[in-house]
């Protein structure tokens, strides 16, 4: 047995007991709708074209080299702040750069499954994760019901994830088909002279990582700690990236039970951990566990970053639709929406 599987994935921790519900995932890719929004506004003038994007069962990678073909521009001139599903229907913006030239004419783009519904300038390009959240439409089918489950647990259930939020774990998709990042990871960090594009080593890092913090996440979950306090814990502004040591302050845990603020995990690489005592205790113990990881990512200058172990799931609405269930949700950027789902149903992919 590979030690990066789908059944190693599986065993990460739940906030709460599985529910005996299973659900279709996915029949069609209006099944699950993804809209962007921004947290600043455009300025309407710029050497950058922005485009509002409609893409239905298309790649996003795919999609910025067509608006790059189409403006005779290199691919590295088009900007979009993350990927989204390819089967599925997601509303999102891209930035071109057009230094000196006037706006071209994106009602002339003809792309099966695609559509720009807004089109401005701004100054600056569009940076990955530059995004206020991403608001989730999800459709779950034919809901089967097991043992004494049934829709009346389902619906108090989506009402504690609104209430509580999810552990935020990094989806499946962050490890490629079969987890195979994973194992590209330990193969490449044991002979790092490997030539390899930059991109792919990007995501061999950013995999190894991001792994990890999945066990160490899994770990505080199964003690009960992903969403509480304990000993050295860094802790993290709801909704900001700025993070602070534990100072000792009885005013913790009661700030992370109102929200407004998280406990963190370490997404590791070079630099010092904030952690300390139980924190570090837990974060250590998984890291060692993966000597070619943690040494790889050192070695490679991926400097140590913090991620909050509670994800809010914020504005849910949740009601039946005959054997359906219909969720709408907002995750902030950076989040996975399985990893909700996750919480509710097994589901049953095509």
């Amino acid at each position: 047995m590979s030690r990066f599987g789908q059944e190693q994935f599986e065993r990460l921790s739940h906030a709460w007991p599985e529910l005996s519900v299973s659900a279709a995932f996915k029949r069609v890719p209006e099944d699950f709708v993804v809209d962007e929004s921004l947290p600043f506004a455009l300025t309407g003038s710029g050497e950058h074209a922005w485009l509002k994007i409609r893409k239905r069962d298309a790649n996003t990678d795919w999609v910025a080299a067509r608006l790059a073909d189409f403006a005779g521009v290199r691919k590295h001139a088009v900007g979009y702040a993350g990927l989204k599903d390819r089967f599925a229907v997601t509303t999102q913006w891209f930035s071109v750069y057009l230094p000196g030239r006037d706006d071209i004419d994106w009602a002339r783009l003809e792309i099966e499954g695609v559509e720009v519904v807004e089109a401005t300038r701004h100054q600056k390009k569009l940076q990955r994760g530059a995004l206020q959240h991403n608001r989730f439409t999800i459709r779950l089918r034919e809901l089967e019901f097991d043992g004494h489950a049934d829709f009346g647990q389902l619906l108090q259930r989506c009402a504690l994830v609104g209430q509580q939020g999810v552990p935020n774990y990094f989806g499946e998709q962050r490890f490629g088909r079969a987890m195979s990042n994973l194992a590209d990871a330990e193969a490449l960090f044991s002979n790092s002279r490997k030539r390899i594009s930059r991109h792919k080593r990007g995501l061999m890092y950013s995999a190894a990582r991001s792994w990890m913090f999945n066990l160490m996440l899994s770990e505080r979950v199964r003690q009960g700690s992903w969403n509480r306090y304990i000993k050295g814990d860094v802790l993290m502004l709801d909704g900001r990236s700025a993070c602070f040591a534990d100072d000792g302050s009885d005013e913790l845990e009661r700030r992370i039970a109102s929200g407004e603020i998280h406990p963190t995990g370490v997404l590791w690489g070079d630099g010092e951990n904030m952690a300390s005592q139980d924190c570090l205790a837990i974060e250590s113990a998984v890291v060692e566990q993966y000597p070619l990881f943690r040494q790889g990512l050192i070695d490679a200058g991926v400097k140590k970053q913090r991620r909050p172990l509670r994800l809010p799931v914020r504005s849910f609405e949740y009601h039946r639709d005959d054997s359906d269930l219909l969720l709408t949700f907002s995750l902030q950027t950076g989040s996975f929406a399985t990893m909700v789902l996750r919480e509710l149903v097994r589901l049953r992919k095509n």
